[in-house]
């Protein structure tokens, strides 16, 4: 989805789908687990597919809302069947259901701006790969590899993004990693693998949260995300920093407590993600006007 004012502020020719790479090679890896393990990743790749399809033909040609979210929908549903068949709880192959449509479009918005995306991917993609192991530290490490290949040409001043094929497979491939650590962990551990995603998370959930409470069309495109208005007032490079550095922060505390003593990942999960949300709306309040930018 192209917001006015993100893909084009450069005024350069920037080509989209250029992560068209990163779906392929997150194919390529659940091809390779279904291969050597378990036939269920095929039901991985096939979400996979269905996601990064979806926006390849958007790339192309406009595709209409409802079409990309019933396809988000059914990738989701297949990650689900996926995961019961890999042994996952029940509880946790359902979060599928709504992680992925979740965390597919949170990677499209956040596309717009230079780096970001890719960057919090890779981040995130970091910590996966130190908390999982067999087939989920696989992955973790495909994706980022997949973004490092990716990154040196997406950062200020980007000459390609990933479009919406590249952004939906990382919103995916994000979201299989998050439910492949549920499958591993009890469910006490379950909110740290949320914290490597809580910038993110934050930003797209206050900012909906806030369009819903002020009657506005929350479902149309808008300008108003903090990273959006934090852009516009400081340029690309510093935003995608910053970000990086919250995420940083958010995977050293995801780190800490997996290691320490049981009952204190949910707290230590709910004590970040409320002073993310504090952050976050005082550095709006800083930028004045909420409804700023509305399109």
């Amino acid at each position: 989805m192209d917001l006015p004012g993100e893909r084009r502020s450069h005024d350069l020719p920037t080509p989209r789908g250029g992560g068209i790479g990163i779906a392929l090679a997150g194919l390529c890896a659940c091809g390779w687990l279904a291969w050597v393990g378990s036939g269920a990743w095929i039901w991985v790749a096939v979400g996979l597919a269905l996601v990064a399809g979806a926006g390849w033909w958007d790339d192309h040609r406009p595709l209409p809302a409802w079409p990309r979210l019933l396809a988000h929908l059914v990738a989701g549903a297949s990650l689900s069947a996926g995961m019961l068949q890999l042994g996952a709880p029940a509880a946790a192959a359902m979060a599928a259901l709504l992680l992925v449509p979740v965390l597919v479009n949170v990677w499209n918005f956040i596309d717009g701006i230079d780096g970001l995306a890719t960057s919090q991917a890779l981040l995130a993609a970091l910590a996966f790969a130190w908390v999982l192991d067999g087939p989920g530290r696989v992955l973790a490490l495909v994706v980022a590899a997949a973004c490092c290949g990716f990154l040196p040409f997406n950062l200020p001043k980007a000459r390609i993004f990933l479009g919406d094929v590249g952004s939906g497979a990382l919103g995916y491939l994000l979201a299989a990693l998050v439910v492949l650590g549920f499958s591993g962990l009890s469910a006490e551990w379950w909110p740290i693998l949320l914290l490597p995603l809580a910038s993110c998370l934050v930003d797209a959930g206050m900012t909906l949260a806030g369009r819903m409470f002020r009657g506005e069309a929350w479902w149309r495109p808008h300008l108003q995300h903090l990273y959006q208005r934090l852009a516009r007032s400081h340029g690309h490079p510093r935003v995608t920093l910053g970000y990086a550095g919250w995420t940083a922060l958010s995977i050293g505390i995801m780190l800490g407590l997996y290691r320490a003593p049981e009952g204190w990942a949910r707290v230590g999960t709910a004590i970040f993600f409320g002073l993310s949300m504090v952050a976050w709306r005082g550095l709006h309040r800083r930028l004045g006007n909420a409804s700023e930018g509305t399109v």
